[in-house]
């Protein structure tokens, strides 16, 4: 029992004799750090405002009120010959998370080029968390609606999405000093999440396919990737390509986010001689505030707005669809997350950070089940946009997320002071080189290779 007291607090464990433990968590690269506390940063911001955006849009459709937000979200406007005569709900969802999926490809790809990705022991942990984190959920799902009269299969991605924004939030309200080991491990999961969600979306919900459509589009890509690989940044030439590529696409049948992923991968990730940061650095730090400020709060605006009348969440927590979004979102992150990151230090013998322990794991599992942007997105694709059982999903949505993020407020709160602590350690730079010695040593005796065989 001491023993296992130990491990739950944390503590140092003493190493084998003569061999080095293969570390789970650990502490990453300085440049990392500093890379992920900038993300999260304004991630944060975009995440309130997301918050915001989504009380806004539930207020309004319970409110007198109610027929403004209907009147407004079914207003219609675009060109009706190039069939983009579409609701302003629909110009959010495929439109404005356009933009928010090129900011997904251009993390995509620097993360497989530079980032935590691009080394197969790095990737093991986040990449084996998001498919467990996305298999339970859609397993939970599925089997609910398998055992229910009145199921519906279709929806069974809804509850696989991890919304990073809306975590993030999640920490900027409870007020946690999340180590960065743990940070990163949040955001390298979710950019797979992202990438699992994106070959959902193109696999699984593309009904009917114009093949000359999806051509122009990928053509005009190609011709997009050209252009920035020259070196060329003038907005004049690149918005009107990315346009085309977007209209193109959306009217292969492909949904039409899909370019904006594309687009983000066509940008080139490694700085040109002489320069600090890549293109795709510089893109997304100029993307990013309209992603994350605009384009995802509008969405969660268009898209939030779930009647809680008549009935409202029991009745959505009574229909198979709804209940099995909620615990896949509650129940399967969790267990899909914590478990195969368990399997994981099983099977490879691996330790986790002498700092960390389960419970900082169980945190970060719990906050994984909050989805709110691309579950939202797949539930209107699979149920279709204002449906009975497209409601049930947004709400099931909205609680899942909910007990989700107050469960991980929980715990994590509880370990805030061992947080606090480590924060503190980062931050001692006795040599006044800008970096903190932490970092230092964690370089010079890095032991996280998890891949090589023992």
């Amino acid at each position: 029992m001491a023993a296992a007291s130990r491990g739950i607090q944390g503590r140092k464990r003493p190493q084998r004799s003569g061999s080095s433990p293969r570390r789970l968590l650990a502490r990453p690269t300085w440049s990392r750090a500093q890379q992920v506390t900038d993300v999260l940063r304004s991630e944060t911001v975009g995440g309130l405002l997301l918050l915001a955006g989504a009380v806004v849009a539930l207020l309004w459709a319970n409110s007198p009120w109610r027929a403004g937000y209907e009147t407004l979200t079914d207003a219609h406007l675009g060109p009706e010959a190039l069939h983009l005569h579409l609701s302003l709900a629909h110009w959010a969802s495929d439109g404005l998370l356009a933009i928010f999926f090129f900011v997904v490809g251009l993390e995509l790809k620097r993360e497989f080029v530079l980032g935590e990705l691009r080394s197969p022991s790095r990737a093991a942990l986040p990449v084996i968390a998001a498919v467990g984190g996305m298999a339970l959920p859609a397993l939970i799902y599925t089997l609910v609606n398998m055992v229910s009269a009145g199921g519906a299969l279709e929806g069974w991605a809804v509850p696989t999405a991890t919304d990073i924004a809306f975590a993030v939030a999640v920490l900027a309200v409870i007020s946690t000093h999340l180590p960065v080991a743990l940070r990163s491990f949040l955001l390298t999961l979710a950019v797979v999440d992202d990438l699992l969600a994106i070959v959902i979306i193109v696999v699984f919900f593309t009904d009917s396919l114009s093949l000359v459509s999806l051509a122009g589009s990928l053509a005009t890509i190609a011709v997009f990737m050209l252009v920035v690989n020259r070196g060329i940044t003038r907005w004049y030439l690149l918005v009107p390509l990315a346009v085309v590529a977007w209209a193109l696409m959306h009217a292969s049948g492909v949904h039409a986010t899909i370019a904006g992923v594309l687009l983000g991968f066509a940008v080139p990730t490694r700085p040109a001689s002489g320069e600090q940061h890549g293109m795709s650095e510089r893109f997304e730090h100029l993307w990013r505030p309209v992603s994350a400020g605009v384009a995802v709060p509008v969405f969660a605006l268009m898209s939030a707005g779930v009647s809680l009348g008549g009935g409202g969440i029991g009745a959505a927590l009574r229909d198979p669809v709804g209940l099995g979004v909620a615990l896949g979102l509650v129940v399967g992150k969790l267990v899909g997350v914590l478990g195969s990151t368990f399997l994981l230090a099983r099977f490879t013998r691996a330790e986790l950070d002498e700092n960390l322990s389960w419970w900082d794991v169980l945190g970060v599992a719990l906050l994984a089940g909050v989805g709110f942007t691309v579950s939202l997105l797949i539930g209107e694709l699979a149920f279709g946009d204002g449906t009975e059982r497209d409601e049930h999903a947004k709400a099931a949505i909205l609680v899942g997320s909910l007990t989700s993020a107050v469960l991980a407020a929980v715990v994590l709160r509880t370990r805030n002071r061992v947080y606090r602590k480590i924060e503190e350690e980062d931050a001692v730079d006795r040599d006044g080189d800008g970096v903190p010695d932490v970092f230092q040593e964690s370089a010079a005796g890095d032991t996280s290779d998890i891949s090589r065989p023992r």
